[in-house]
């Protein structure tokens, strides 16, 4: 799932979500140069998410303890009571999670990832070994989609549409793009942010203030997306960086490949498609 390229629409979405928490998007913006960096921020997530899935457990480690090791160094404060919080506080983190697998698995089976709702269940229990990696009790994380559903409805009444708020929402619409291409962001840039803004939930449209298209129209842009960027080979795909499947291949041989099939709940972790199929036809 994590191959697939409508990810990197997926995390716009992740921005957007996570942004509309009060004190989680002051950590980011309080603590981060964000505003001349975004790519930058966008790559080192997609690294750790690419190291959490394709490297070796040992490197997933690390990556997490070295987050958790920045995350402790860090703070914000509430402009309006002056209190000082740490980022590593497990709301914060819990918040940023959920936005991320949420929207991880939303956009994707949205544009047509052959995902049934049993392995959607089965994604989130695993991304659990994620959120420890970040400092979470996995216990607290939700690991089903009713877990995550009544999740958002909890914190529902906490998000708000505040400046810090705003100022990534025109940030994504708009980021700072050298004169020369400035038409490939009208062109380009901006449908795909457009199309992670039409998937949010919402209430987060109507706490942005912006309007999206009918959501029978973004779930059709949504396939035609997906169907356009399956149809690019992936290993010329893969090219892209951060190349983390590339260095996976190379480390496993040429043989390894990521490819979606469908499992059984019985089927071992190490099943390969033909195994699993044969299971699927017992």
């Amino acid at each position: 799932m994590h191959s697939d390229p409508m990810m990197w629409i997926a995390g716009l979405r992740a921005l957007y979500l996570q942004a509309l928490h009060p004190r989680a998007v002051r950590g980011v913006l309080q603590n981060s140069d964000f505003r001349r960096d975004a790519w930058g921020r966008l790559m080192r997530t997609a690294r750790f998410v690419g190291t959490l899935t394709y490297d070796t457990t040992d490197a997933a480690e690390r990556a997490g303890a070295r987050v958790r090791r920045i995350h402790r160094l860090l703070s914000a404060t509430d402009p309006a009571t002056g209190e000082r919080y740490g980022v590593d506080e497990p709301d914060l983190l819990l918040w940023v999670h959920c936005a991320e697998v949420d929207s991880y698995l939303h956009v994707l089976r949205r544009s047509g990832y052959p995902l049934g709702d049993a392995h959607a269940d089965a994604y989130l229990r695993e991304q659990r070994e994620s959120a420890r990696l970040v400092g979470l009790d996995p216990a607290a994380v939700p690991g089903s989609r009713a877990a995550l559903a009544a999740y958002f409805a909890r914190v529902r009444p906490e998000l708000a549409p505040t400046p810090e708020a705003r100022e990534v929402d025109a940030f994504l619409r708009r980021p700072p793009t050298p004169a020369a291409l400035v038409p490939a962001r009208a062109l380009l840039w901006q449908r795909v942010a457009r199309l992670a803004y039409g998937t949010l939930p919402a209430y987060a449209h109507e706490l942005y203030g912006r309007p999206a298209p009918p959501p029978a129209t973004v779930t059709r842009r949504l396939r035609a997306t997906g169907r356009l960027l399956r149809a690019v080979p992936p290993t010329v795909r893969w090219q892209l960086p951060p190349r983390h499947i590339l260095r996976a291949v190379a480390r496993l041989g040429p043989g390894t490949r990521p490819a979606p099939y469908k499992l059984r709940p019985s089927a071992a972790i190490l099943d390969g498609p033909k195994d699993a199929q044969r299971e699927l036809r017992g």
